[in-house]
Order: C-alpha cells, then sequence, then structure tokens
C-alpha cells in the first residue's frame, strides 16, 4: 500500500509539472489581454486628457490654437487674425470632425487623441501634436478712436489691394466687439481674393462693405454692396467666417449685359 500510494503521488505531480506550461500561457494570455484592453480604455479616452485650451503645431508647420472651453469649439491660426468657429460631427471610428460654417473640413480628432488639421497647404491633413497651454480666444475691445482708425486702415488695405476705393460702413450697437471681429474677418477676405488671379475678378463690381447687425449671420453682395449680418445673440458664432464671405462674392450672379 505505502509503495501504491507513493506510485500515485508521483504520477500527480508528474501530471501536475506537465500542465503547468499550459496554465502559465493560459495566464500571461490572460494578462496581455487585460492590458491590452486597458491599453484600448486609455487610447479610448485620450481625447478628454487634452487640456481646453491648447496651442498646437503640425508636421506640415503650422501652428495654431485650440480652444475648446467654450459652448463652440474655436480655432486660430498663428500670425492669423481670423478665429474660427467649429462645428464637429461624429464619424466613423468614433472619431470627431471639425467643420466651419461653410462646411469645410477643418480638424479631425481620434477617441485616441490624435488631431489632424486640414489646411491649403495640406489638403489631405496634417497630424498635429500639443506643445503647451494657450490663452482663450477672445473677441477683440476697441475704443471709438481705435476703431475709427481701424476702420480706416483697413479701408485703405483693400483700396491698394483692388486698386479703387472701397467704403467701409459699420452699423452695430448691440455687440461692438463681434462688429470688430466680423470688420477684420471680411477685409481679410476680400484681400486674399485680390491677391489670387483665379478669384481676382469676383471682385470687379466690389464697392462698399456694410457690416450689420441682424437676427441671423449671413452673407449677401449686390449691387456692388457686399454685406455681412451678424447675430450678437450667437456671439463669434453668429459672425459668417472668410469661406462664406468669399463663397458669396464668387457665386453672385454677374451683371445682365
Amino acid at each position: 500500500m505505502p509503495l501504491q500510494i507513493a506510485m500515485a503521488f508521483a504520477v500527480a505531480v508528474t501530471a501536475m509539472l506537465s500542465a503547468l506550461p499550459t496554465v502559465c500561457k493560459a495566464q500571461e494570455r490572460g494578462n496581455a489581454q487585460s492590458e491590452q484592453s486597458q491599453s484600448l480604455r486609455a487610447r479610448g479616452s485620450g481625447s478628454h486628457s487634452l487640456p481646453p485650451v491648447g496651442r498646437y503645431v503640425s508636421e506640415s508647420g503650422e501652428g495654431f490654437t485650440l480652444d475648446r472651453s467654450g459652448q463652440r469649439p474655436l480655432l486660430r491660426f498663428d500670425r492669423r487674425d481670423e478665429t474660427w468657429v467649429l462645428r464637429p460631427t461624429v464619424a466613423v471610428r468614433g472619431d470627431v470632425i471639425y467643420r466651419n460654417d461653410a462646411g469645410q473640413q477643418v480638424l479631425r480628432m481620434s477617441p485616441g487623441g490624435g488631431v489632424t488639421v486640414y489646411t491649403s497647404r495640406a489638403p489631405g491633413g496634417s497630424p498635429a501634436s500639443l506643445v503647451g497651454p494657450a490663452e482663450n480666444l477672445s473677441l477683440p475691445l476697441l475704443g471709438p478712436a481705435q476703431l475709427w482708425q481701424l476702420m480706416a486702415r483697413r479701408s485703405a488695405m483693400i483700396s491698394e489691394a483692388t486698386g479703387r476705393l472701397i467704403s467701409i460702413n459699420l452699423d452695430g450697437e448691440r455687440s461692438e466687439a463681434l462688429c470688430v471681429e466680423a470688420l477684420i474677418v471680411t477685409t481679410d477676405a476680400v484681400i486674399r481674393m485680390a491677391r489670387s488671379p483665379s478669384t481676382r475678378p469676383h471682385l470687379s463690381r466690389l464697392r462698399t462693405i456694410v457690416i450689420t447687425e441682424g437676427r441671423r449671420s449671413s452673407v449677401t453682395f449686390a449691387g456692388g454692396v457686399l454685406t455681412v449680418e451678424l447675430d450678437p445673440d450667437q456671439g463669434m458664432a453668429g459672425r459668417p467666417s472668410s469661406a462664406r464671405v468669399m463663397h458669396a462674392l464668387m457665386t453672385a450672379p454677374s451683371r445682365p449685359q
């Protein structure tokens, strides 16, 4: 009996030793799967770990500030005066696409926090990395004298760019800061069009720019007058972008012969 017990014990130990590698491998696979799940969860929450306001630099060399601290995401490129108001929509794989008010894709953000920016320099998209904190993107504030100087300076700039006098009329009482932002954005759009041989002909009938407040955000061009209407109740989102200004100028019907 002792010999039989000893033999049975030896067989049991041998069976346990032979099964040990399989158990270890199964444990390793379980650990690996657990680590992979944790990694996926970490990547999935990556976009939420980005700061509300940050400065980014793309691989194509363009820097910009992304401000997600308010009701609408805002973006401003370095050395540019225009602040873009973005509209997020969910895409495949959980990505979020940010477009401007003209429907153009400006930014794409993956669930893992990857950021891709789309510009004229990189129309197919360029990966961007967070490089540090930034200040909130706010509306410019000017006094009466500074506002008058800005209007005169902007009128001179677009008159020089187009080769003829372009007058500017600003009619706003509810949000002077939004009117100033619209003035800068609109005149920049006209100057960019004047510098391009392909878009300059669309400015041949432009004589006056009117910035006015209303109940909606809109841009119209008729009879030589470019009218930019603002909705102060919507904040910066109530100001048409340069893309909409250029679209209105380029799609206006030609003067009848």
